[in-house]
């Protein structure tokens, strides 16, 4: 007799599985990614940080979570996403910063993990 099983596609759950069975799985860890966004939030604000491109992008980005549009992962992606589609002609040796800093900012020192790099397009 056979114990091999059908693999079942990643990220599916079986049919049968009530949907109280997917929050049940799933609320504890969410949960505590949300607290840990919170607290980054609370600290940035504490030492003056909020107004850095990358806090601004990440608060205009959760609030896509309670938009109740669909497709919520892709579009946040999406805004912390490089908008650019034509290649740079050289390498600027940019850091990747997570977010996509505006307009404003670019040339602007920006200290990442103690090191200075230009924000740049």
């Amino acid at each position: 007799m056979s114990t091999k099983r059908t693999p079942r596609p990643q990220g599916k759950l079986p049919a049968a599985a009530a949907p109280r069975a997917l929050v049940d799985h799933g609320f504890v860890p969410v949960r505590a990614k949300l607290i840990e966004v919170a607290a980054f939030l609370d600290r940035v604000e504490r030492h003056g940080a909020a107004d850095d491109f990358r806090c601004v992008a990440l608060r205009q980005a959760a609030q896509v979570l309670l938009d109740g549009k669909p497709e919520r992962a892709r579009r946040i992606l999406e805004r912390l996403s490089d908008p650019t589609t034509k290649p740079d002609a050289v390498s600027t040796g940019k850091a990747a910063f997570g977010a996509w800093p505006p307009p404003a900012t670019v040339g602007v020192k920006v200290t990442v993990k103690g090191k200075v790099a230009a924000a740049q397009r």
